[in-house]
């Protein structure tokens, strides 16, 4: 930034900078001296950011005043802040001769130091003077600023009007959600179907032992049931079955009714299925002549645009060819100092490895050595501590007691108890397994009753299902609506076959013509990958080269 900056300007602004950094950084302690006397006395109202402004405006006053003149020291001091600058300056000219002249003392000689230093600096004291009044002038002038005459209260009568109603606040966007396609009549009722079959499945259920009793009990008041009902039906009760006859017929056409209805919608929603599929089919082929023609016109485009990237790509690389030629030696150079480098780092490195080997020898041999002493105390602390102690357990205590036993004699009465203990749970065991096996032999009895009244009903009503569903589909496929919808639907499906057929030979006649313009087309694309690939290696080429050649700029420079 500071560089471009430096740009901008003229030149003569630009060595004036130049000069005066440079005088700066050469009599920098003699200017630190003053401004840390400067930071003393006022250090609690500046900022330390503000240290480098007050160093160029001591060394303009310094050395350069002569040279400069107080005409453009004084624009030079005014376009700074003039609080600021005000605020040095009369501290420089007040402590100048006592303070200031001190440090400067003891830093170089005095005489040097009154003679080139304090003497100018005396003679343009007045002068000075002048400016520093003018920056007082202004900062007071700053902060004197005539205020505006304040306006008398204007009493005002009270405007009782009704307020304007709030504004009714703007409805929010409803998102538009996608429109879903609605589930057919025919999918919900297959599935539904399916749902039934499933939860009407009779899948083997474990059952418990109350479980099994109570339907064994439902069993058997079922058959009393049917026994009772036999001998009434013997003494010469009546049987409701004529009411019962006309009532199930009755069922069995509603049903009919109703399986014809579901039919006829089936065979519609196919045929409305096929017209869609014939409709699809249509737009298809009116969208793929659209999109050849905009292929078509697009190819043509690309290939003109083709041609003339070429040409341009020509002309460039003859360019970047004779640029790369002018470069040549310049990097010839640079790789021979490279390989210098990389030689030199060789050695170092090699000798730094030799160090480094026979240190980690010596450190091997060092962990060794430990490691040997540190075994050798392991094992002599492992060796066990071998203690004789004879006991013999037949013999008694001796202590004179009614149960005194030997450990022996204990040992073996302790057995005694333990197997006669194990010999009665023994026997409850198998008192217990006995009573189970009684138990379960009972439930599986009970499990085959139920078994065979469960399939014996199975049976019967899979016969009147039976029965039903082949006297129903024979009606339905008596009915003279379904005839017809089966016959519309067989022919909108031939005549979708034959659309079919007519797009699929389209199809293979247009893949014969494409893979002769896709080879021809990857033939010119390879080649136009080939150029390009050389382009951008000759750019980066020429890039490396720039950004080498743009460092040395900078550094000799600097």
């Amino acid at each position: 930034m500071n560089s471009y900056l430096l740009q901008s300007i003229d030149d003569e602004h630009k060595n004036f900078i130049l000069d005066v950094v440079s005088g700066c950084i050469e009599h920098k302690k003699l200017l630190d001296v003053v401004i840390d006397l400067f930071y003393e006395h006022h250090g609690k109202g500046l900022s330390r950011g503000d240290h480098s402004l007050y160093v160029v405006v001591c060394y303009l006053i310094t050395f350069v005043l002569e040279d400069l003149g107080l005409t453009c020291f004084g624009v030079i001091v005014k376009s700074l802040g003039l609080k600021k600058v005000h605020t040095f300056l009369n501290f420089f000219f007040t402590n100048l001769i006592t303070y200031i002249q001190e440090k400067w003392n003891t830093m170089y000689d005095a005489a040097y130091v009154k003679k080139h230093l304090i003497i100018p600096l005396l003679r343009w004291r007045p002068e000075v003077d002048l400016v520093m009044d003018q920056l007082a002038a202004k900062v007071s002038h700053r902060h004197h600023v005539k205020k505006a005459p304040m306006k008398t209260t204007e009493p005002q009568e009270f405007a009782l009007t009704k307020p304007k109603p709030r504004p009714l606040p703007m409805p929010e966007p409803i998102p538009q959600q996608e429109k879903h396609k609605p589930v057919s009549l025919i999918y919900s009722y297959r599935v539904g179907k399916q749902n039934l079959q499933y939860f009407e499945s009779t899948w083997p259920v474990k059952l418990n032992s109350a479980a099994i009793l109570r339907q064994g009990a439902i069993f058997d008041r079922q058959v009393e049931e049917e026994l009772q009902r036999v001998e009434c039906l013997v003494q010469g009760a009546q049987e409701p079955s004529s009411f019962l006859q006309w009532q199930k017929e009755m069922r069995e056409k509603d049903k009919l009714e109703e399986l014809a209805k579901i039919e006829r919608r089936r065979l519609e929603g196919r045929i409305s299925y096929e017209e869609a599929a014939m409709a699809r089919t249509r737009i298809m082929e009116c969208n793929q002549k659209a999109a050849k023609l905009k292929k078509e016109e697009t190819a043509e485009i690309m290939r003109r645009y083709a041609e003339k990237r070429l040409k341009e790509e020509k002309e460039m690389r003859d360019l970047v060819q004779q640029v790369a030629e002018g470069h040549k030696n310049s990097k010839f150079a640079k790789e021979k100092i490279q390989a210098l480098k990389r030689s030199i780092v060789k050695e170092v490195s090699e000798q730094s490895q030799e160090l480094l080997r026979q240190a980690l020898e010596e450190a091997q041999a060092e962990l060794s050595r430990r490691f040997e002493i540190i075994r050798e105390i392991h094992a002599l602390e492992s060796v066990p501590h071998i203690r004789h102690k004879y006991f013999d357990d037949t013999e008694t205590a001796g202590h004179e007691l009614l149960g005194e036993m030997s450990l022996a004699e204990l040992r073996e009465r302790l057995g005694l108890l333990k197997e006669a203990q194990q010999m009665e749970q023994q026997e409850k065991w198998e008192h217990i397994q006995e009573e189970k096996h009684n138990k379960e032999q009972l439930l599986l009895q009970q499990l085959d009753t139920i078994n065979l009244h469960r399939k014996a009903l199975a049976q019967a009503a899979a016969s009147r299902s039976g029965q039903s569903k082949l006297a129903s589909l024979q009606t339905v496929t008596q009915d003279e609506t379904v005839l017809a919808l089966q016959k519309k639907l067989e022919e909108k499906q031939q005549e979708r076959q034959r659309l079919k057929q007519i797009r699929n030979n389209k199809a293979t006649t247009s893949e014969q013509t494409h893979t002769v313009e896709s080879r021809t087309h990857s033939k010119k694309s390879s080649e136009e990958e080939s150029w390009k690939d050389l382009e951008r290696s000759l750019e980066r080429h020429i890039q490396k080269d720039a950004a080498y050649v743009v460092s040395q700029r900078e550094t000799l420079k600097t």
